[in-house]
């Protein structure tokens, strides 16, 4: 089974330990530039926000765990590859990372387009936790004016 991290807010990173006596040691990027973020960290963070997002407007999702995994044990079906698991009896989905960027068909610099379907699979995964449509879960929030 692959190794799943738990989706959590994000905290200021640290500095790395003391090692062999020569003091604590600074990021690789130096004090004045940001520090740097891999395309695991980007999509936690699309995840995190969307589930936060979520657990604002539906109190059932209280107590359920979201999980980032690198791909499913079996992920290749007749009809489909799986993006995401749901356990309804244990209250827990998981994401599965490489099925849902891998089979993306966009150009380099589309990092907009990665994000909203990153969402989008987290809608659909909430609403059939939930037993509903995906639209209904943020009805407002598709109303055009």
């Amino acid at each position: 089974m692959p190794r799943s991290r738990r989706v959590a807010p994000r905290s200021p990173r640290r500095l790395a330990r003391d090692r062999h006596g020569r003091g604590m040691r600074s990021p690789v990027t130096g004090p004045h530039l940001p520090l740097l973020s891999t395309r695991l960290d980007d999509f936690e963070l699309t995840i995190g926000t969307t589930v936060s997002y979520l657990r604002g407007l539906w109190p059932e999702l209280e107590g359920v765990v979201f999980e980032v995994a690198q791909a499913p044990a079996e992920a290749i079906h007749d009809d489909h590859i799986d993006r995401w698991k749901v356990y309804h009896d244990e209250r827990r989905i998981v994401f599965f990372r490489l099925p849902i960027v891998r089979f993306l068909r966009l150009q380099e610099g589309e990092d907009r387009d990665e994000k909203l379907l990153v969402e989008s699979c987290v809608f659909r995964a909430v609403a059939d936790f939930l037993g509903r449509d995906p639209w209904e879960l943020a009805p407002g929030r598709y109303r055009h004016l």
